[in-house]
């Protein structure tokens, strides 16, 4: 089954495809002196109801040590030039949709809020440069999968990896160029 999507262009021609997805946060009590909890991203809810990171969070269940908040519905989205990176994703044992929260910076915003998801790797570890910020993979959901599988097979274009040719440093000339094959004379 696919989930609803909603398409920018017409279905077979869109070179972008999204649906929401809502995120699941758990807050874990945790033994520190400087910290009372940890926070981390644990699911997506396919067509979970429309919800700002800053609304208040939407407990959905608890225990002694945790608690699992709805904390914001995001838009993930699909893009035809990131095909490579979904099927890289594919390819894992256990698919993951990306989380990545952001530290909330206002008085009134929670401790972390969510920031945008993706199914992309290679989108998701360049926001592991910021040491803030927490990126953390969740089990992709059936539905997702398959929407990503179609998605994938609709646009996907293996490109062709051509060997660089290497170049010389010319000291004379301050700047690259091709090497004739021969060493430079002196």
């Amino acid at each position: 089954m696919r989930p609803e999507a909603t398409i920018n262009d017409e279905h077979l021609t869109s070179t972008h495809e999204s649906i929401e997805v809502g995120i699941v946060i758990e807050r874990r009590e945790i033994e520190n002196p400087w910290q009372d909890y940890v926070f981390s991203p644990i699911a997506v809810i396919v067509g979970a109801r429309p919800m700002a990171s800053t609304d208040g969070w939407r407990e959905l269940r608890r225990d002694d040590n945790w608690v699992h908040f709805h904390a914001g519905t995001l838009s993930l989205d699909l893009h035809a030039g990131e095909t490579e990176g979904y099927r890289k994703n594919l390819t894992e044992d256990q698919p993951v949709v990306y989380v990545v929260l952001s530290p909330g910076e206002e008085i009134e915003e929670p401790e972390v809020m969510p920031f945008l998801v993706t199914v992309c790797p290679y989108e998701a570890e360049s926001y592991t440069e910021d040491t803030e910020q927490i990126v953390e993979g969740v089990v992709m959901p059936p539905e997702i999968v398959g929407w990503v599988l179609d998605f994938i097979d609709r646009h996907h274009v293996d490109v062709v990896f051509k060997k660089r040719k290497k170049k010389a440093y010319d000291p004379r000339k301050g700047s690259i160029r091709q090497s004739p094959g021969k060493e430079p004379r002196q």
